[in-house]
């Protein structure tokens, strides 16, 4: 299988737990990687054979920015089902990272990575 990968997506959401991170909000970054076929699609130079990584940028940037969820877990889920929603796309890796999660010790990044297959 090919992989086609995005790395730090970048969007505002209102996710978290705590009342403050759901009202203030904050950055989440996404990184994705797209099992598929890239075969036919470099055969005949054809985008419509591919998966348009343009508009799945779009579409992850909307589900963050979209429908607050409590957890990250649930929104790398979302990401993960939009993902596999384009027909070429037969599994996707997602990672969603929370740089400014509310720890009260010094860290670099929280993340939550999934994948997920068409059954």
């Amino acid at each position: 299988m090919d992989r086609v990968a995005l790395r730090g997506l970048k969007a505002r959401g209102h996710h978290g737990v705590f009342p403050k991170e759901r009202e203030e909000g904050q950055t989440f970054l996404v990184d994705l990687v797209l099992g598929l076929d890239t075969r036919p699609a470099a055969a005949d130079d054809d985008l419509a054979k591919t998966v348009h990584y343009g508009i799945v940028a779009e579409e992850v940037v909307a589900v963050v920015e979209g429908e607050p969820v409590n957890l990250i877990e649930t929104l790398a889920e979302r990401i993960s089902q939009a993902c596999l929603r384009h027909e070429g796309a037969r599994e996707v890796e997602v990672v969603v990272h929370k740089p400014n999660a509310p720890i009260t010790v010094p860290f670099d990044d929280v993340t939550v990575t999934i994948t997920r297959s068409r059954v």
